[in-house]
């Protein structure tokens, strides 16, 4: 089985990396900087599975020398785990950077869209067509009870919404897509406190293992949670 991770060289998608690695699937990890990638450039000495690329979501140069890398070759999991989040709840009326917005949407919600929109036809050639988005509980408007961090909670909203269309265009197609919350994971991105980034992984791994077609679309969380919208 052959699975591709955005946002690998750190966190959540590092973990992802090296439990694919250890269960003996083939992984192709992409990041920004390769080079600067020293946890996962260190996965390559213990698996021979292991292919790295590079990728910046956000710029189409790089979207088409990926597909270019991978042209006819199957992808049976596509993990949308690169992201953003620029603010730590600072946003505000007054003290709003439109910039720093524009920035987190081009790459927490336009970025998961494009990746899956160009390797879409790997995933339909493989044997499990799953893509997967981590989304967050932010992003949940139901969810909203205090100000701040609108960035990335629009963004993440944006995502919830796009991927269920995207969903809805690739059931006929017989590609899943399942939207998940990884959980208040102890990373950089993250909260002061929380569960360990092994421990959501090896959830979410749990919950795309027992994915059924009829789940296409839904929200949930690392644990099996269903996620308010």
């Amino acid at each position: 089985m052959r699975v591709l991770i955005t946002g690998s060289n750190r966190g959540i998608g590092l973990e992802f990396v090296r439990q694919y690695l250890e269960d003996g699937w083939r992984v192709h990890a992409t990041c920004r900087r390769p080079a600067e990638a020293d946890a996962l450039r260190m996965l390559t000495e213990l698996h021979t599975e292991l292919c790295i690329h590079r990728l910046d979501i956000t710029v189409p140069e790089d979207i088409s020398n990926i597909c270019y890398e991978l042209a006819g070759i199957p992808i049976d999991l596509l993990i949308n785990n690169a992201g953003v989040y620029l603010e730590k709840g600072r946003s505000g009326l007054g003290c709003m950077h439109y910039d720093e917005w524009l920035r987190t949407l081009e790459v927490n919600t336009l970025g998961a869209v494009r990746i899956t929109e160009a390797l879409i036809d790997n995933v339909n050639n493989g044997e499990k067509k799953l893509v997967v988005v981590l989304s967050s509980h932010m992003g949940s408007i139901a969810d909203i009870s205090e100000p701040g961090s609108v960035y990335y909670r629009s963004s993440k909203a944006a995502l919830n919404a796009a991927m269920q269309g995207v969903a809805a265009e690739l059931k006929p197609r017989r590609i899943g897509v399942l939207i998940l919350h990884p959980g208040g994971v102890l990373t950089r991105m993250g909260p002061d406190k929380g569960i360990s980034v092994k421990e959501s992984v090896l959830g979410m791994r749990g919950l795309i293992n027992m994915f059924k077609m009829k789940q296409t679309g839904t929200f949930l969380q690392y644990n099996g949670q269903k996620m308010p919208w």
